[in-house]
């Protein structure tokens, strides 16, 4: 039987339970959820995550950024591995500024990237300074 974890989501008796404990989150739960830089300025929401079938590894969040209604948005690819859950903002945080993040490997909802590409993943890791989750040294 699953503990239900108060300090997660207060309120939300019996959800909890299912969708959040101190050390797992769902999936669905995890989009829509802000991400933050350093400074505590909200940088876009992620929209999913990609993870790798094999190994059963989150690789990337994806994170929505910009536009005005559905206009303009662009998607950034963040690894998994750059991102820090803040309890007290409610969201993740990646260590870039707003400036920073507008020259980072994205791409517009109508052209997404071709995930199998392992070039594609090699250049969003190596901006990003992650270690890709492909590389046997990684944890």
């Amino acid at each position: 039987m699953t503990q239900r974890d108060d300090t997660v989501a207060p309120g939300v008796a019996g959800q909890v339970a299912r969708e959040e404990t101190r050390e797992l989150i769902a999936a669905g739960k995890v989009a829509g959820t802000p991400v933050y830089n350093r400074t505590g300025e909200n940088l876009g929401t992620i929209e999913d995550l990609m993870l790798d079938k094999r190994m059963g590894r989150v690789a990337y969040a994806v994170m929505s950024f910009g536009g005005f209604l559905g206009f303009g948005e662009r998607y950034h690819p963040l690894p998994w591995s750059v991102l820090t859950y803040d309890t007290s903002l409610g969201g993740y945080v990646v260590d870039i500024d707003r400036d920073r993040l507008e020259g980072a490997p994205a791409y517009a909802a109508d052209a997404a990237p071709d995930w199998s590409s392992r070039d594609w993943g090699r250049q969003v890791d190596d901006y990003w300074g992650a270690r890709s989750i492909w590389d046997p040294r990684a944890p």
